[in-house]
């Protein structure tokens, strides 16, 4: 491990986690982990999903009770019962998303349950006049007697951290804030955080964005499978080591075996000779605050990696082009036909199928039968007025069970019974029976078997043999390079690479999306 600097070394820290461990059933979330947080410092906690840190956040602010460890706050021992618990001690949160009530005026939601009074009633005029004061310090003068809603979310945001500061706070915790602001924005937060920093305040900020962390960091603490991986001074540490740390890469180079390949090539050119026709195109889409404009060209009959870490933009691109959220810039076209998803039944029409990430809220509806889960899409594609005849639905449920195999005891046995795996392929199965031209496959393989995982790749890569295009996206590196004919690496919302599959290795893709350099 990498020591951080020793500037900090005479300072004694406002808060040590020492040694802290969590379990869950079967799972192992922390492990042993360590961190100093000082005054005056940026802090940033990185690592991929599943790393550890969003536990190690609900440790610190009272969610979780540690199983082992211990937390010192400038110097004493503490154990704190709730958020709450943790805010009357000092620790004060901002969580990713503003969780505050936009019908309330600002003063309102920053002194919501906490409302000054005066003669037994509540001191509207002393209320505002500190909201004011509290805003001033951040630098944002607004009238706070406006709704909330009123204002852009980065202002909301400002409000959220006014809120956390008051009191007497100590530390404060800032959890993706910026998922969810525009360049401008983040840097407005920035240099609030920046003068907070100046006036001796402790601050653990979590994000999954390199330009930024590198931007207001001092340190950069990363964790990987529920363990601190290292702690380091953020002027000592490259781009490209901080991503090798968090993902784990091995020093040596992994290259695939050598296949047919299409050489990359910008979207909306000309098809080179023996080149596969475009089904799907796309030219500057974007959505302000989620995704910068984004060119990019899926071939009929091929397989598309997405690579890049958490928050590149990967997940945001492919519900972009499902229609699940709505692009505000650019166009998508269709076998060179333009068209606008307004929802998913427009992407569903028009040939596309989607297996989200998120199996469990966004995929599987748990409570209805294998068979059911599988004809959700087809029935949407159709209308709720033709009504899918039962005997079809069986035939098509007992075709993919067979297909796929799928290990269930009846095609009307409840999803929620079978393994992660088998429901991963019944999901795959709901979009398959709408015979779509293309598939975005968001983690299809995330949490699931060994073997289930190359059931499920061997399938698809038979689908592309069959000419459908596959957009694919893995956080697991090495799963992209082994299945991808192309690769787009993304990185921090926009688009940062481009390679075909000759070229493709582990080496070049991790400094793309450590660096960002361009390469198509």
């Amino acid at each position: 491990m990498t020591s951080s600097s020793t500037v900090l070394s005479s300072v004694a820290p406002v808060l040590q986690l020492r040694g802290i461990s969590k379990a869950f059933t079967g799972v192992q979330a922390l492990n042993g982990v360590s961190l100093s947080l000082y005054p005056g410092e940026v802090h940033t906690l990185m690592g991929q999903n599943g790393a550890g840190k969003s536990t190690l956040i609900k440790v610190l602010t009272g969610v979780h009770v540690p199983d082992q460890g211990q937390i010192l706050l400038e110097g004493r021992a503490i154990r704190p019962a709730s958020t709450l618990d943790a805010q009357n001690l000092g620790i004060s949160t901002v969580y990713q998303e503003v969780n505050l009530c936009p019908n309330l005026s600002v003063a309102e939601n920053i002194f919501i349950g906490r409302y000054p009074h005066k003669g037994g009633r509540i001191d509207w005029r002393g209320m505002s006049e500190q909201a004011g004061a509290l805003l001033a310090r951040l630098q944002v003068n607004i009238d706070v007697d406006r709704p909330l809603a009123s204002y852009p979310l980065a202002v909301q945001q400002m409000v959220a951290i006014s809120r956390a500061l008051l009191g007497s706070a100590k530390v404060l915790i800032l959890d993706e804030p910026t998922s969810s602001l525009d360049e401008k924005e983040v840097e407005l937060l920035f240099s609030v955080l920046r003068d907070l920093r100046q006036q001796g305040m402790a601050i653990l900020f979590v994000t999954h964005f390199l330009d930024q962390t590198y931007a207001i960091s001092d340190r950069i603490t990363v964790m990987r499978n529920g363990e601190r991986e290292g702690e380091y001074a953020c002027s000592e540490l490259s781009r490209v080591d901080l991503v090798n740390k968090m993902v784990g890469a091995p020093a040596a180079v992994v290259r695939p075996a050598a296949a047919a390949a299409q050489p990359a090539v910008a979207a909306g050119s000309e098809p080179a000779p023996g080149r596969l026709p475009a089904f799907l195109r796309t030219l500057g889409l974007g959505r302000r605050g989620s995704l910068a404009p984004v060119d990019l060209e899926v071939r009929k009959g091929e397989l598309l990696g997405l690579a890049g870490l958490l928050g590149s933009g990967r997940t945001e691109l492919a519900r972009l082009l499902f229609g699940a959220d709505r692009a505000d810039s650019g166009k998508v076209a269709i076998h060179g036909q333009q068209r606008q998803f307004a929802s998913p039944r427009d992407a569903i029409a028009a040939g596309i199928g989607y297996c989200s990430e998120d199996r469990k809220h966004e995929g599987a509806v748990l409570d209805l039968s294998v068979r059911e889960n599988m004809m959700l899409a087809l029935q949407a594609r159709m209308g709720i007025l033709r009504a899918i005849p039962l005997k079809r639905q069986q035939q098509l449920a007992q075709h993919y069970v067979q297909a796929l195999g799928i290990k269930t005891a009846s095609i009307e046995t409840p999803i929620a019974a079978l393994s992660g795996g088998n429901q991963q392929k019944v999901l795959l199965a709901r979009w398959l029976v709408t015979e779509p031209e293309m598939l975005i496959l968001d983690e299809p393989t995330r949490g699931i078997d060994v073997r289930a995982k190359q059931e499920i790749m061997d399938y698809v890569a038979n689908l592309c043999r069959k000419g459908m295009s596959i957009l694919f996206i893995s956080s697991e590196l090495a799963e992209v390079l082994r299945v991808s004919d192309r690769i787009v690496v993304m990185r921090d919302r926009k688009t940062a690479g481009e390679y075909a599959r000759d070229e493709l290795d582990e080496s070049s893709v991790l400094q793309v999306i450590a660096a960002g350099a361009s390469h198509a």
